[in-house]
């Protein structure tokens, strides 16, 4: 699936759309260079989702947790992990195997941990700063 993005209020159409079509999905990998608006359009996908809370970065945290009418819902951002070891230490897989929505950037740090199925979201900027969204189920 391919979302051309235009300007921001595209978002929550195009949040709308990945839900509605990889309903069954929980599992959320996001891809793009830094500033292609990951957390950006994560929170749009919240917002779809019901969550109510301020969302923000995980980055210094690592994981947020959010409550949306949908239950618990987690965002992750690897970026600040050194190795693999560190996600273990947050208990990850109890978050990826709860069967609630993650939202995971920088996935590329824990390549040996990622579970055998979800959906890969890559933004790539275009030298007019559009957006396109590249949505693939692995």
């Amino acid at each position: 699936m391919i979302i051309p993005v235009h300007s921001l209020t595209e978002l929550s159409i195009a949040a709308q759309q990945i839900i509605s079509t990889f309903a069954d999905e929980r599992i959320f990998l996001f891809y793009g260079q830094m500033g292609a608006g990951k957390t950006t359009f994560i929170n749009e996908l919240c917002l779809v989702l019901g969550v109510h809370d301020h969302t923000s970065s995980p980055t210094f945290s690592i994981v947020n947790e959010y409550h949306s009418d949908n239950g618990p819902l987690y965002h992750f951002d690897f970026y600040r992990l050194k190795n693999e070891s560190e996600a273990f230490d947050l208990g990850y897989e109890e978050y990826f195997y709860s069967g609630n929505y993650c939202f995971v950037e920088w996935s590329e740090k824990i390549p040996n941990l990622l579970p055998e199925s979800y959906v890969t979201v890559e933004i790539k900027v275009s030298e007019n700063q559009h957006r396109t969204i590249y949505i693939e189920k692995k």
